[in-house]
């Protein structure tokens, strides 16, 4: 039997991705997000457009995305409630938001030089891709307040224990992606560590315990 709910939040799960960019004075910019999906070698991201990563998009028309492993929920979960805009909303400041302007050091992770764009790949991530902006998409209405950018990948970086030997394919065995549903993280089927932005959202399951 099932039961009509009016969900409050519409967030099955995803892999996470941290997206490395450019700021305006040239420093690096590192957001975690989940909103993502791949195509081919496009792949639609959604942000909302209030996001210093948006407008660094916008501006630089690339980016990085580093794929993230269940074993670096921790400094996925350093940066769940930073930004890289000096202008905290009002909003964000009540959920707990601050300004961070080196996010690569909060994370305790560390800047690559990319090979074909401008952006910096994330050295600790085993998956790395290379992206220029193709198109972006009001997400619903104009008001909605989010985009979808359609970005292609220019160059995939895997980390060699992640190759089946002999091809040019990711083993789907190795590779334990870290994975955000409703908030939570989750890595190899099981949470993994309690979530600051469940927090922030009052999720109802913000303490998840992990066993």
């Amino acid at each position: 039997m099932h039961k009509t709910v009016d969900l409050k939040v519409m967030y099955f799960g995803t892999p996470v991705v941290l997206i490395s960019t450019r700021n305006p004075d040239g420093s690096a910019n590192l957001a975690p997000m989940s909103s993502a999906w791949w195509l081919n070698d496009h792949c639609a991201l959604g942000l909302g457009n209030s996001a210093r990563t948006a407008a660094n998009l916008r501006r630089e028309r690339e980016c990085v995305l580093n794929l993230v492993p269940s074993g670096m929920v921790d400094a996925v979960d350093r940066l769940a409630l930073t930004t890289g805009r000096p202008d905290v909303s009002q909003q964000k400041a009540a959920m707990g938001y601050e300004f961070v302007p080196d996010k690569f050091a909060r994370a305790g992770l560390t800047e690559q030089e990319s090979e074909l764009v401008g952006a910096p790949r994330v050295t600790e991530c085993p998956v790395q891709l290379e992206c220029v902006l193709a198109q972006e998409t009001p997400l619903g209405t104009p008001d909605s307040g989010a985009t979808v950018f359609h970005v292609r990948v220019l160059r995939s970086h895997v980390a060699e224990e992640l190759v089946i030997p002999g091809t040019h394919h990711v083993d789907p065995v190795g590779w334990d992606p870290l994975i955000m549903k409703f908030c939570e993280f989750f890595g190899g089927g099981s949470a993994v560590r309690p979530s600051r932005l469940a927090e922030a959202w009052e999720m109802p399951h913000g303490g998840v315990l992990v066993r």
